[in-house]
């Protein structure tokens, strides 16, 4: 088969898909993968075949202020910026790649709507990838009617008959009561198990903020390198991103390793505290690990993961504009001396654990491809 993978956004919204991309191959499908032209660079040299369907984007060089976290905001971005615009501009050029590539099936990640009508348009079939773990970003609410306007002007009913194969890379008791997984999903983990551990007697922290807030994260990084190296019985490693020299923070107690990027995969078998913008892959990978996590949810998916993280037990949020360095102390101190923020994390890996590989999903996406009566590639207007 050939599998085209579609993605609309930053890196957060492949990487989840990733592990069912390389199952395929492994399987001997050819898989190709669409994306900005910001993202595809680096996907090519992980070993994808790749398709920009935009030119990079010029981006901000230069640190900023924080924005005020608003979920109004974050509503408005989801249906303009995504739903509207994004389908607007994606629409011809995934069209174009279909008719060029031909593939047998499209995956696409939850907010690429131009994938699933494109899909749709071309008598594809189309799974999808849910990347927004706590999914209340996502609601009817907000997506209905800008998507009814997007797939009626591209000739398709304003509400789609159905959503396909549905894969959820993340435990299902992850997701918000008030967002449920849809019918038929198939949860699936990521990587391989990982088998619990107890906290270790000198503890190592990790802080990131992802790769898409650190420059508008206003000084929570200065207010998170003081207070957590205030914490002189343990190790913190931080990442502020390639864009950042870590010099601009000055000279860090022995304890605190500040770099512009480190391999998240690297640090997790060896940490014991989370500390993260509460970004869907931070939080499932700490919760891969056994680990808790502290939070500081700027905007996006983060609130709802936050939410759902302090729901489970297994971490806490602080308000990312006004957390003091002292309140970031304690409030890692608390989580690190608290046993039960670490038992309920590793509740959740167990559950993790007992997911099926990503493998196991091919066997559905071929089951998906033979049961479409797709016939002969169509003709699209």
């Amino acid at each position: 088969m050939r599998i085209l993978f579609s993605f609309v956004g930053g890196r957060g919204h492949f990487d989840p898909m990733a592990p069912v991309a390389r199952a395929l191959i492994a399987r001997g499908h050819t898989v190709a993968v669409a994306g900005g032209g910001s993202h595809v660079p680096s996907l090519a040299k992980a070993g994808f075949a790749t398709f920009a369907t935009s030119e990079p984007r010029e981006t901000e060089d230069s640190r900023q202020p924080m924005p005020p976290v608003d979920p109004a905001r974050d509503d408005w971005e989801i249906s303009e910026l995504f739903v509207r615009r994004a389908t607007r501009a994606r629409v011809p050029v995934l069209l174009d790649l279909v008719r060029d590539w031909r593939p047998d099936l499209i995956v696409r990640d939850e907010v690429d709507f131009a994938g699933a009508i494109v899909a749709e348009k071309s008598r594809v079939p189309c799974a999808t990838v849910l990347v927004l773990a706590a999914g209340t970003l996502l609601r009817s609410e907000i997506v209905a009617a800008p998507l009814a306007e997007a797939r009626t002007a591209n000739g398709l009913p304003a509400v789609p008959e159905t959503d396909g194969q549905v894969l959820a890379p993340f435990p299902p008791s992850f997701r918000d009561p008030g967002s449920p997984l849809p019918p038929g999903t198939f949860s699936f983990r990521q990587g391989d198990p990982v088998a619990p551990r107890p906290r270790q007697e000198k503890p190592h922290l990790y802080f990131t903020l992802g790769t898409n807030f650190n420059l508008e994260s206003g000084d929570l990084i200065e207010r998170t390198l003081a207070g957590l190296g205030q914490l002189t019985s343990a190790d913190v490693t931080a990442t502020v991103g390639t864009q950042i020299d870590p010099a601009e923070f000055g000279p860090q107690p022995a304890h605190v390793r500040v770099e512009r990027f480190v391999p998240q995969a690297e640090l997790l078998p060896h940490l014991d505290l989370m500390v993260s913008h509460a970004g869907s892959g931070s939080v499932l990978g700490a919760l891969s690990h056994g680990l808790p996590s502290l939070l500081f949810p700027m905007g996006a998916d983060q609130p709802g993961n936050a939410r759902r993280c302090a729901a489970l037990g297994v971490g806490r949020a602080l308000d990312p504009e006004t957390a003091t360095p002292d309140e970031i102390r304690r409030a890692a101190e608390e989580i690190l001396e608290t046993p039960s923020y670490r038992e309920h994390a590793h509740r959740v890996q167990r559950e993790i654990n007992q997911l099926p590989a990503a493998d196991e999903a091919v066997p559905l996406l071929e089951a998906l491809v033979s049961s479409s009566a797709r016939g002969s590639f169509p003709p699209v207007p």
